[in-house]
């Protein structure tokens, strides 16, 4: 009697589904048969939701008993109706992204805070009007949270308090108070995003750090009145801080206090000062403290020199995450003496240092041999060569190396074998690069999942016609893909999620027509711009590709309220064009 392939143990096809990087094969792998999905059911842990049909989600709910992170960013309907049903489901939810809405749902959370004592993150950031009595509100109803995100409230600034004095009996704003609050009552919080919330001082930073313990994460970018001082405290008062993120300070000066700081964050292992005046006095106190950095980004920092980081590296020889965008003192020659210090990288950002060449990545490629990922966007890249042996690293996974106007097919070419385990590339605004370019990354590198060709106007195809069965994204915009170009990409791209063709003027409605008809896991397409594709494609394209979940018409569709909600019971999110 043969054995059925498909009756291994239950364990061995968790196993190996959750191999699989994005859940979202999980809905064709559940087609298969009623096991693939009930494991399959089983094993999905998240959810986003878009569909205001708030009717049929308690079925979803008992579908997906073990969600543990649900994602509202995009939904359409009444948030705390959604929430309600969230709270009544019996699921235990350990993860909630309400950022984006409209208005803070209130009564909503209030419900689901009573039912999930398990919730440990929540993201309320952006769009919505935020103040102190929503963040008490949040600090009464979610009191186990152990991860906040507050950042960036699109708050209404048509009414701004007269000075500076006025701002504590200002309500519109999260304040001092706000947090003092909340310091009181998240004893667990771990970490915490408070960036773009304008209004808060250095007292905010001084209840965190005085009342919460366990606080590890600090996140304070575009913060105007938290200061050096702010900062110092926070770092010589959290004794289990080991990440810190803040921009714009030092100007004019780095404050002693400040400096001697760092040597009281001895658990410190990842600092972000983007956008910051740094000093190579600084650099060279942060080498001397002697805490176990694993991650540093001094992105758009300047005044300091190559002395200053240098000896910063030298010290630091294990770090793993670098990022010295727009350090415009880099040059090839100085890299390769920078390159000793880096053996232990795994990404590396050298973006906006315009006298970095081919010299520079082929180096840091051969003495980097743990390199996942590196950008290089805004550089020379493309002149210049190197004289000295190449070195294969199949080690690099990512590369976004947009806007380099030098770069050619002869570089890519020489790209595609060094890295023949490349997963994403990004090669936007790269003028000099054509479909034969394209064609020697993709034929070479049989990883690629993401392929960003985003206004490259010389590329009219994809330059190959071999089967690409992991190519899963696609962003196009602006690109000289043609009606050869999508069928080509119908034919052999079985797996695309994704294909962004906004404002690719050489597209029509015959090419759609072949991509969605043959490319049956397609979930998302952006037509926007695409003036030769007809509006009337639209219902067409959600009935015939029922694994369709969003798509962006081309300019002209304006869907109904009766129509959206039509197409969304079919499962598709149909924006305006």
């Amino acid at each position: 009697m043969t054995e059925n392939p498909l009756d291994l143990p239950p364990e061995c096809w968790e196993l190996i589904f959750n191999s699989l990087n994005d859940q979202s094969h999980f809905e064709s792998l559940s087609l298969v048969s009623h096991r693939f999905l009930s494991i399959t059911n089983y094993l999905r842990n998240s959810l986003k939701l878009t569909d205001p049909s708030t009717p049929f989600l308690p079925h979803l709910f008992n579908r997906f008993q073990n969600l543990k992170k649900i994602d509202l960013s995009e939904f359409q309907g009444d948030p705390n109706s959604i929430l309600y049903l969230i709270s009544r489901s019996g699921l235990d939810l350990e993860s909630l992204n309400i950022s984006n809405l409209k208005s803070f749902p209130f009564m909503g959370l209030k419900e689901l805070g009573t039912k999930m004592k398990n919730l440990k993150e929540l993201n309320c950031s952006k769009k919505f009007s935020f103040r102190d009595s929503d963040l008490i509100a949040v600090a009464e109803t979610c009191e186990f949270l152990e991860v906040l995100d507050i950042s960036y409230p699109e708050n209404d600034s048509s009414f701004l308090p007269q000075g500076f004095q006025n701002i504590q009996s200002f309500s519109f704003y999260i304040t001092d108070s706000g947090i003092e609050a909340l310091s009181m009552k998240l004893k667990r919080l771990k970490r915490i995003n408070l960036s773009g919330n304008f209004f808060i001082t250095d007292k905010s930073l001084m209840f965190l750090s005085s009342n919460l313990v366990l606080l590890r994460e600090i996140l304070i970018r575009d913060c105007d009145f938290i200061t050096q001082s702010g900062i110092s405290f926070a770092m010589r008062n959290s004794p289990n801080l080991v990440s810190i993120s803040v921009n714009g300070i030092g100007i004019p000066t780095i404050d002693s206090c400040f400096k001697e700081s760092f040597a009281y964050a001895r658990g410190l292992c990842e600092i972000d000062l983007s956008n910051s005046f740094i000093s190579d006095e600084l650099l060279r106190l942060l080498g001397e403290a002697c805490l176990p950095l694993k991650k540093l980004v001094l992105s758009h920092c300047y005044n300091f020199t190559l002395a200053g980081i240098s000896f910063l590296l030298c010290k630091y020889q294990s770090l793993e995450h670098l990022n010295l965008e727009a350090a415009n003192f880099l040059e090839d020659e100085s890299m390769i003496d920078l390159s000793k210090f880096l053996t232990s990288l795994n990404f590396i950002d050298l973006g906006f240092c315009a006298k970095l060449t081919n010299s520079t990545f082929f180096t840091i490629l051969r003495e980097c041999p743990l390199l996942s990922e590196i950008k290089m966007e805004t550089t020379n890249l493309g002149l210049d060569d190197f004289t000295t042996p190449l070195v294969i690293n199949p080690q690099v996974k990512s590369l976004h190396l947009a806007r380099n106007g030098n770069l050619s097919d002869e570089s890519l070419k020489k790209l595609a074998i060094l890295c023949p385990n490349l997963e994403v590339i990004d090669l936007s605004h790269c003028l000099g690069i054509t479909e034969e370019g394209i064609g020697e990354i993709l034929k070479s590198c049989c990883e690629i999942k993401c392929l960003e060709i985003k206004r490259c106007r010389a590329v009219f195809d994809l330059g190959i016609d071999l089967e690409l069965p992991k190519l899963e994204v696609l962003q196009a915009s602006g690109s000289a893909l043609n009606d050869h170009a999508l069928k080509m990409i119908a034919n052999t791209c079985s797996r695309i999620l994704h294909l962004d063709l906004d404002n690719c003027l050489n597209v029509t409605t015959s090419g759609v027509k072949e991509v969605v008809e043959h490319c049956r896991t397609l979930r998302e397409i952006n037509l926007r711009w695409c003036d030769e594709v007809n509006v009337d494609i639209v219902a067409w394209m959600v009935f015939s590709r029922p694994s369709l979940r969003k798509i962006i018409p081309p300019c002209g569709f304006a869907p109904t309220e009766s129509q959206k909600n039509f197409f969304l019971r079919h499962g598709c999110l149909v924006c305006k064009g």
